[in-house]
């Protein structure tokens, strides 16, 4: 495979779907700017606006994250977030590298709720994915609010 599978990857994965840990996103970038290995590039507590941050605008890149969002005032809902993050200078040839590694990315990082196409950092905007994480998941409890 691509590296998509590697073990600290998977670890990683594994970290951001624990209820027992605190680590809430992570990001795969590839191992260099002509090489088609992918790595574990960061991991980190912060949210979407954290992981957002730190994305990179040259790169075609991959972050998966736990979204935590109330329903109401007795519940709490837990959804993960699968991002295709392609940065605004990438260049053409990485850009089409996406479509093949995807898949890979997709088996590996195989539980999430919605997948995010990211061009901009505006499209990780918490209160967005939020509004599709409860049209993705069925029931609203919230009353149409989103």
């Amino acid at each position: 495979m691509s590296g998509a599978d590697a073990p600290d990857i998977l670890a990683a994965y594994d970290a951001v779907r624990s209820d027992k840990d605190e680590t809430n996103w992570l990001i795969i970038s590839y191992a260099s700017a002509v090489g088609d290995k992918l790595k574990l590039s960061e991991t980190g507590t912060g949210g979407l606006s954290e992981l957002a941050d730190k994305l990179d605008p040259t790169q075609a890149q991959y972050a998966y994250s736990r979204v935590e969002y109330a329903n109401d005032t007795e519940s709490k809902r837990v959804k993960f977030v699968l991002i295709v993050w392609i940065g605004e200078s990438t260049k053409v040839m990485r850009k089409a590298r996406v479509s093949i590694e995807s898949g890979a990315v997709k088996k590996v990082l195989g539980h999430h709720s919605i997948q995010v196409d990211a061009r901009d950092k505006s499209d990780l905007d918490e209160k967005d994915i939020v509004v599709r994480l409860r049209k993705a998941g069925g029931a609203d409890y919230n009353g149409g609010r989103g």
